[in-house]
């Protein structure tokens, strides 16, 4: 599936924020980066921002998915960006999907997010984007 070849399977924590209740997408994604040979920690529903990120700090998670569609995200992703900042994680990947208009995503990408999948999105793509990333900017 991918010329990149790692000393250990990229993890990938798969989280959902705050109230939103639909997690079909986000299980669907986690079932694929396993299949993919990831390592997925899901986190299940109603998480805050500070649940994922020390989540992610205690699992060593090389990325971080959040599945949104409530429209939280521009509240959601630039708390999660900071929390990632102040414990010094800037080697995690912050990636997404769900309901995120065109420019509210150019603008989360401007403080640090990673690529964010509209729903439609193939799963094989979003697996190469995060295998991509991680053979970029993590040593292992």
């Amino acid at each position: 599936m991918s010329e990149h070849q790692f000393n250990r399977p990229i993890r990938v924590l798969v989280a959902k924020v705050g109230l939103d209740g639909h997690d079909r997408g986000a299980r669907i994604i986690a079932t694929s980066l396993r299949d993919a040979g990831m390592e997925v920690i899901y986190t299940g529903l109603r998480q805050t921002p500070e649940m994922v990120v020390n989540t992610a700090l205690q699992e060593d998670v090389d990325a971080i998915g959040i599945s949104i569609l409530s429209g939280a995200h521009m509240t959601v992703f630039p708390k999660i960006i900071k929390l990632i900042k102040e414990k010094q994680m800037d080697d995690v990947l912050l990636t997404g999907g769900g309901i995120i208009p065109e420019a509210d995503a150019k603008q989360l990408q401007q403080m640090g997010v990673g690529e964010l999948f509209p729903p439609g999105t193939t799963t094989a793509s979003i697996v190469e984007y995060i295998t991509g990333w991680v053979h970029q900017h993590r040593n292992f």
